[in-house]
């Protein structure tokens, strides 16, 4: 297994080289101009090209490229054009209320998702079956974007029962919690929508196997059919699948963190493409792009506990 997990990490850096070389070449080629943003429309041609020459833009984009990645390699983002501010210690500073919201919508997805789905899949075309079917169709097909205005409208602004926007603190804290539980919500309902229907697809597959029926003729109680042997081969497709909406997870936090003002990076990276501030647009999705990759090994490496066939392979 530890030599797997080397091997995986190798794979890394071609990977994150081939992410770099495609946000930088979308950066260098889209329109505008971050020393006019900084200076104004107004300002004139001799100030715009000292600033660019001072900042390094009036170099070829493969030469701007190519420094910065040697950069990179020593562990040192750049500088942020607007902020002039170190992209590290920016992306540091911003980070960890991010990963705060994304592990508080990872945990109400594993909360709330397998009970769903496993009392969907032991209820078959019941009340409940369609009660949660509906809720799950009604939120997958709802954009993120919507759902958190609305969710602001309602339960900010008309109930007052959570703060309009902002971050009250760590999320160890009651203030921190409070500001971060309706974002954090919004995020991961919709992970529950798609987790749960396919922890009940996956469950009604394998309920029909033979050896859930050779489990039940030889007198086991349905609670150990259900969880030891239906749930746990039904965890593998689940699993794939949670690893695949990771991108999703990261892309729709940056909508819920513009929409409720939260101080994590994507809503730092959405300011930063509006200003046209391409060292720290090229920072921040190479942080993103760092963990995707590395929760996506953590998914494979959870197949191995999962299922032993594949560890042993």
């Amino acid at each position: 297994m530890l030599g797997y997990i080397l091997r995986r990490l190798l794979v890394l850096i071609p990977v994150l080289f081939l992410v770099t070389l495609l946000i930088s070449s979308l950066i260098y080629f889209s329109p505008g101009d971050p020393v006019r943003v900084m200076l104004g429309l107004r300002a004139n041609e001799e100030a715009v090209a000292e600033i660019r020459a001072e900042l390094g833009l009036d170099k070829p984009s493969y030469i701007r490229y190519l420094n910065w990645l040697g950069n990179v390699f020593q562990g040192n983002l750049g500088r942020s054009l607007q902020r002039n501010e170190k992209v590290l210690d920016l992306i540091a500073e911003r980070l960890p209320a991010t990963l705060e919201m994304m592990l508080f919508a990872i945990v109400v997805t594993l909360l709330v998702a397998v009970p769903v789905g496993v009392l969907s899949a032991t209820r078959v075309n019941t009340s409940i079956d369609k009660l949660f079917s509906f809720f799950s169709l009604f939120w997958v097909s709802m954009p993120g974007f919507w759902i958190a205005i609305v969710a602001v409208l309602l339960f900010s602004m008309y109930w007052s029962l959570f703060p309009i926007s902002g971050r009250g603190g760590p999320i160890w804290t009651g203030k921190g919690l409070h500001s971060l539980a309706l974002p954090g919500l919004i995020l991961g309902i919709r992970q529950v929508a798609i987790i749960s229907r396919l922890i009940r697809a996956s469950m009604l597959d394998i309920l029909n196997e033979d050896f859930i029926r050779t489990a039940r003729s030889k007198g086991l109680a349905e609670r150990v059919v259900i969880y030891k042997h239906a749930f746990r081969n039904a965890l593998i497709p689940t699993v794939t699948i949670f690893g695949v909406q990771i991108p999703e997870l990261i892309s729709l936090g940056v909508i819920i963190e513009t929409v409720f003002a939260w101080p994590g990076t994507g809503r730092m990276l959405v300011d930063a493409v509006i200003k046209r501030d391409y060292t720290l647009v090229q920072g921040i999705v190479l942080v993103y792009s760092m963990l995707v990759i590395l929760m996506s090994l953590l998914v494979e490496i959870l197949y191995g506990y999962i299922d032993p066939r594949i560890k042993r392979e």
